[in-house]
């Protein structure tokens, strides 16, 4: 049976209004994205919720995501941390981190979420010099060409047993292309590659459609 944009939309709208239920910090974000014309790109309320089931279901305390744009997953993600629990995150863009940071304080989570501005490599290399306490979870959902690098640091920051989740693995099909010239295609396509190569990595990856379109993500867990 034909499947197009408009049903994977309808299905998306349908899923959100019987299982999530967004709240005014989550709406929060969404308003200030549109006044400030951000870019429309966070994850959709199903797929932050199921972030949120992943922090619970392996009772994080400390969660890194790579790529913050206004905060949307990073508030699905902080609010089921709790108050005695950290997430960092990581933005390139100086408008984003200020935007971001305004909406983690209109959520009263400011103490809960830091907020790391500058290359998200750079960002990593220097919380690896730190020797900093391992992440439970870590989410990688920034410009998709740096993915293998972002996965070498993460592996660096991640606890045994600990999980990385990556967004946008499939881009509507084209990360099984070896011939794209998409460099964000090459990244998804070399990071899903190392994974499967590392023997210390249990992941699989899901397609998904929605409103988002034709996309997926991967979900491995470290064993160190």
């Amino acid at each position: 049976m034909e499947t197009n944009l408009k049903q994977w939309i309808e299905v998306d709208a349908f899923l959100t209004k019987q299982l999530v239920n967004e709240d005014a910090n989550l709406e929060y974000v969404k308003q200030n994205s549109m006044i400030n014309d951000l870019p429309s790109i966070e994850v959709s309320p199903l797929q932050g919720k199921l972030l949120s089931i992943f922090v619970r279901m392996i009772q994080a305390k400390r969660v890194l995501e790579i790529g913050t744009l206004a905060g949307y997953s990073t508030l699905w993600m902080a609010e089921s941390i709790g108050r005695t629990g950290k997430v960092v995150t990581l933005e390139v863009s100086k408008m984003y981190s200020e935007i971001a940071r305004q909406n983690f304080k209109f959520a009263g989570l400011e103490d809960v979420i830091d907020v790391l501005e500058g290359p998200a490599i750079e960002s990593l290399e220097n919380l690896c010099a730190m020797n900093i306490e391992p992440f439970d979870l870590i989410f990688i959902d920034a410009d998709k060409k740096n993915n293998p690098i972002y996965f070498e640091r993460a592996l660096k920051l991640i606890r045994d047993g600990g999980i990385v989740i990556a967004d946008n693995v499939v881009r509507n099909g084209e990360v099984c292309d070896p011939l794209s010239d998409d460099l964000s295609a090459q990244g998804v396509r070399d990071f899903v590659s190392a994974m499967g190569k590392n023997s210390k990595i249990t992941a699989t990856a899901i397609q998904t459609v929605g409103s988002k379109g034709w996309d997926g993500f991967s979900i491995a867990i470290v064993s160190k």
